[in-house]
């Protein structure tokens, strides 16, 4: 690993130990830089990086030393001309997500994905059916494999984005609560083995919507009153299917819990954050997120930064407040760098995350403008391109 100044970064190192900038993350471990990357660095007049040791060229290492104070995003802009600041790259070219949707690492991915599903798919039908015993390690086995394939957390939430077109309230949605829940725990912090419990309450929480009828959980319009009680039961039902299995009280709690806000106003019970059980609290945030983000036979998807505003409208009191925020500041790193259509048509590049308001980045706009959304409330994201 070696230490070097931003101003001799060749695109193709990679990023030795996370970018931090004022709390926020700029650049994951185990990036590949690219010109864009090493743009965002200088934007931020980030002076220098730790990269891992380069093959095949020699770069001059610099002496460790206490890191020179990094501006604001108002200071690293101040002097400059945004009317006549270009944008780094050529809006014509593909976006970040068609490139990826042609990329050998996504088609894996997908391909990877969907036979997981399968096979998820027989064996929560084994043990609903048959009251298989549950062996976690293997339940999950596969999904962490596709999981530990990709380079970093960003990589992983990538792919997931790009998998919005499958409309499965049930396996699929198992499949990307169980990875989204992966992640989260590592942005929380937790142990290895915490990540592998978060992992398996993710893949069972939803295992009781399979006693509910097919054509109410798919059904494509408003449910009846009745639909909807019955809908409402699966968490019970969840956890009386695993309350006969010999695995984590925490995988059975967040089965009955995931439903249930920190407020009170959740369901079956209507538990307040005290009694909740904290890996229930991280599925609940992953369910809701999925849930609110993926198409259904209903509705489209909500744009990912729609579902972040209405979760600082109503987050700190209805969720965790350490794991909402933390969700929420992770998630839309994420975005960074990626193409947007607002409402009024115009399209951008994320380029800096607004902490207070972290649905209103800011943003590069085509003629190379800047435009700051926390300053502009009736202009709003309604597209990730």
């Amino acid at each position: 690993m070696k230490h070097v100044r931003t101003s001799i970064l060749i695109p193709g190192m990679v990023v030795a130990t996370d970018v931090i900038h004022e709390g926020q993350l700029i650049l994951p471990k185990g990036l590949t830089l690219t010109d864009r990357a090493i743009y965002r660095l200088s934007t931020y007049d980030i002076k220098d990086i730790r990269i891992e040791d380069p093959v095949g060229y020699e770069v001059e290492e610099i002496e460790d030393e206490e890191h020179v104070h990094a501006p604001s995003v108002s200071e690293a802009l101040t002097g400059i001309n945004l009317e006549d600041t270009a944008p780094p790259e050529e809006f014509n070219e593909p976006s970040h997500f068609e490139k990826l949707k042609n990329s050998t690492q996504y088609k894996e991915f997908r391909s990877n994905f969907t036979e997981n599903v399968e096979e998820l798919k027989a064996s929560l039908n084994e043990i609903v059916e048959k009251n298989t015993p549950i062996d976690v390690n293997n339940l999950i086995g596969d999904t962490l494999k596709i999981i530990d394939s990709q380079s970093n957390t960003f990589s992983v939430f990538d792919m997931l984005h790009n998998m919005r077109d499958f409309d499965d309230l049930t396996y699929t949605h198992s499949m990307n609560v169980a990875m989204i829940c992966n992640v989260f725990a590592q942005w929380l912090g937790m142990s290895a083995d915490e990540v592998k419990l978060a992992t398996s309450c993710g893949m069972l929480h939803d295992i009781g919507k399979l006693q509910i009828d097919d054509a109410i959980i798919k059904k494509p319009g408003k449910l009846t009153d009745a639909e909807f009680k019955t809908i409402q039961s699966h968490p019970v039902l969840g956890y009386r299917i695993l309350q006969r299995q010999n695995i984590s009280e925490h995988i059975k709690l967040s089965a009955l819990m995931h439903h249930e806000k920190c407020d009170g106003s959740g369901y079956p019970v209507h538990l307040t954050a005290d009694k909740i059980d904290r890996f229930a609290k991280l599925v609940t945030i992953a369910d809701v997120y999925d849930a609110m983000t993926a198409n259904r036979v209903y509705r489209n998807g909500m744009c990912p930064f729609k579902v972040v505003e209405i979760f600082e409208q109503e987050g700190l009191q209805k969720y965790d407040v350490i794991f909402i925020m933390t969700f929420l500041e992770s998630v839309v790193n994420t975005y960074i760098d990626n193409r947007v259509r607002l409402n009024d048509g115009r399209i951008g590049t994320v380029k800096w995350i607004n902490r207070q308001r972290l649905s209103k980045p800011m943003l590069q706009l085509e003629n190379g403008t800047f435009l700051e959304l926390a300053k502009n409330p009736e202009i709003s994201i309604e597209q990730i391109l």
